[in-house]
Formats: C-alpha cells, sequence, structure tokens
C-alpha cells in the first residue's frame, strides 16, 4: 500500500489550476494549426492565426488564454493500492483556492444558483472519481468555461431514433448555439448509460485522444463532423469552413427502453492538463 499525503495533492493541483489556464495542450495547438491549413475562408484563417497568437502570448506573458478561467473539473483517478493520507476532498479544493489566489485567476463560483453569491476562491470544484488498478493518483484538471458549458445539453432519445437521431440532436444542437460555444468546437458526445451517466459519458469524451472506440462511434462521429463544419458558422462565428476541430464519441450499455444522448460543448480554450502522483 503506497501513502501519498494530502498535503501533496494540494501542490498539485494549484500548479495545476495555474498552468492549465496558461499554457494550451500540445493536441490543441496540434488541431488549431490543422484548421488553419483547413480553413477556406480568408476571415476564418485570420481568426485562427489570432487564436494561436494568443495562446503564444499566454504562455510568454504567463496570462490566461481566456479571461473565463472556468469552472475547475477533475477526473481522479485512484489506484487501489493507493492510501491518501487526509482528506482527498478537502485537499483538491484547498488546492484550487490557492491556485486561483496565487495565479490571479478569476472566481466564477456562485454559492447558490439564485442568490449568485460568489464563494471568492472557485470552490466547490467539480470532483468525479474512479478507481483502478496500481499504486497511482492521477489527476487530470478541465477548467471549464461557463459560455461552453451553456452551449452542452441532454436529450433522451427513443430507441427507434437510431443514429440518425443522434447525428442531428447534436448538429441542430451546434447550430442552435452559433457562436456562443467560443468556435471552433471540440464537440464531446455521450451515448447510453443513463441520465446522469450520458452527461458525465459526454464530457469525459472530450477527454479522449481518438474519435470513438468502435465502428460505430467512430461512423457517428465522424458524420457529426462534417455536418457540423458544413455549417458554416466558422471561427469564433465570422464564417467558414472549420466549426469543429474534432468531435469525440464515448458510448455504454442502456436500458432497452431508451437511448440517452448528450452533447458537452468545449472551446478553442480546451484547457487540459494531467498529473500522476
Amino acid at each position: 500500500m503506497r501513502i501519498i499525503s494530502a498535503k501533496n495533492v494540494i501542490e498539485h493541483i494549484k500548479a495545476l489550476c495555474i498552468n492549465s489556464n496558461i499554457y494550451a495542450p500540445q493536441e490543441l495547438l496540434e488541431d488549431m494549426n490543422h484548421a488553419a491549413r483547413d480553413e477556406k475562408s480568408p476571415t476564418g484563417q485570420e481568426t485562427i492565426k489570432l487564436l494561436l497568437e494568443n495562446y503564444a502570448c499566454a504562455k510568454n506573458k504567463k496570462l490566461p488564454i481566456c479571461q473565463d478561467t472556468g469552472l475547475a473539473v477533475f477526473m481522479v483517478e485512484i489506484g487501489r493500492d493507493v492510501h491518501i493520507e487526509g482528506n482527498l476532498d478537502v485537499a483538491i479544493n484547498e488546492g484550487v483556492r490557492q491556485g486561483y489566489e496565487e495565479g490571479f485567476l478569476r472566481k466564477s463560483v456562485v454559492c447558490h444558483p439564485i442568490d449568485r453569491v460568489n464563494t471568492k476562491d472557485n470552490t466547490p470544484a467539480i470532483i468525479h472519481y474512479h478507481f483502478v488498478d496500481g499504486d497511482a493518483l492521477k489527476i487530470t484538471i478541465m477548467p471549464k468555461g461557463g459560455g461552453s458549458e451553456n452551449a452542452s445539453a441532454l436529450a433522451m432519445l427513443k430507441p427507434s431514433d437510431g443514429i440518425d437521431g443522434i447525428i442531428n440532436f447534436v448538429v441542430d444542437r451546434v447550430n442552435d448555439v452559433g457562436v456562443n460555444g467560443c468556435p471552433p468546437l471540440i464537440i464531446g458526445v455521450g451515448i447510453g448509460g443513463n441520465f446522469e451517466r450520458c452527461a458525465l459519458l459526454a464530457k469525459e469524451a472530450l477527454l479522449q485522444k481518438e474519435s470513438g472506440y468502435n465502428d460505430t462511434d467512430i461512423k457517428i462521429a465522424n458524420e457529426i463532423y462534417a455536418r457540423v463544419n458544413n455549417l458554416g458558422i466558422g471561427p469564433a462565428g465570422f464564417g467558414g469552413t472549420v466549426t469543429a476541430l474534432s468531435v469525440k464519441v464515448a458510448s455504454k450499455p442502456c436500458h432497452i427502453a431508451s437511448m440517452p444522448c448528450a452533447v458537452n460543448i468545449q472551446c478553442n480554450a480546451h484547457r487540459v492538463m494531467e498529473v500522476v502522483i
């Protein structure tokens, strides 16, 4: 049994909060450079160029990529041979508090959806735990801005809606939100499970390296990608042929009477970083 101190976790979380908001992940930079070559609209090309300059400026000046430094969302994989010495929930939230304070990051969390009183430290974070084999603790952060999260949606489709129903739901949603998701987008699609599992699947899909892990998921992802990029929304909504950088689909078994489908939209500030302790 390997022991990991909660104090150690705090320091790593603090660094994740700060650095994920400053440094664009390599996958995003590669996707954006591909988009710059694929985009047919001169205005769209210029917009992507400006976004790439923004990433470089953030890195060089140690400033946030976006003014919306997001709700701190964590995916935590806990090895079955790990013992956390202390309270992991408390440690993660303390790391968020310190990171958002010391990094001068915008605090965007309110205590109650109606009263709207700011917690003033960007806590509580959203934390999803998964138990895995091994003796390591893997923590992935994905700061999630309000605009892209508001663009997301879930539908309880009928099994008879089939693949076309899934594709139409996702494409229609992207078309409806238009510029509000801050394109070019990464689109995470969850299919199956139940109401709450499907929403989490869509968020987990955003962290996948590939667009689906079986032939059906890949087919759905490719069709959504093609149709979304034919909508003409383009980078930052100025028109063009690149509205989506990628579409990633994740699926799970579901009840015979239902076919949940969720789409989690991610903006062009796709901030993801992980640490293994």
